[in-house]
């Protein structure tokens, strides 16, 4: 019983970072080069806070509100086009970034901000790869093109964003339990 219990509540936590992560598309603060948005920084403390399989459920619900129609994507975009688009990778790794966030971060018993931090650069890897790898093949690029338009603009703005979330995921950790 107190396993449907966990269950259900780990659903609806993955659901409100779902929910969130589509917020995070509307939070923008206007830097130049480019604008940065809240997506990752709340699929960071999904993948924290919720661990691998729910964190990647959280962001796989992220993806299917945009894939039903929801205008959640950044510049509020929806529809499976975008999914076959430039950005589409990048919105996939999503859902495999949050599982590896997770998974990295619960191989050390007492993980700390800076084991935060390293779990989520890992994320934030797999979801530059895969997005310049779509990008490269979508826009027929290079993949070197692809990481200088698609990856080189958006680090300061990640990298702030990795440590507002380490930061607010550490503080959170042991209050959210699923």
């Amino acid at each position: 019983m107190a396993a449907d219990k966990t269950s259900i509540k780990g659903l609806v936590y993955a659901a409100l970072f779902g929910s969130l992560t589509a917020a995070g598309a509307f939070i923008v603060i206007p830097l130049p080069p480019v604008p940065i948005t809240a997506q990752t920084f709340f699929l960071n403390v999904a993948a924290i806070l919720l661990g691998g399989q729910l964190g990647a459920v959280s962001q796989f619900i992220y993806v299917m509100l945009g894939i039903v129609g929801i205008p959640v994507f950044a510049g509020g975009k929806a529809g499976l086009g975008v999914i076959f688009g430039p950005t589409g990778g990048y919105l996939l790794g999503f859902i495999i970034a949050a599982f590896a966030i997770g998974i990295v971060n619960r191989m050390k018993k007492s993980a700390g901000i800076f084991w935060h931090i390293f779990s989520m650069l890992i994320g934030m890897s797999i979801i530059y790869f895969l997005g310049s790898l779509q990008l490269s093949l979508v826009a027929k690029i290079s993949f070197h093109k692809a990481l200088a338009v698609g990856v080189l603009p958006f680090i300061p703005g990640d990298i702030i964003k990795v440590l507002l979330a380490a930061i607010i995921s550490s503080r959170l950790k042991g209050r959210v339990k699923v």
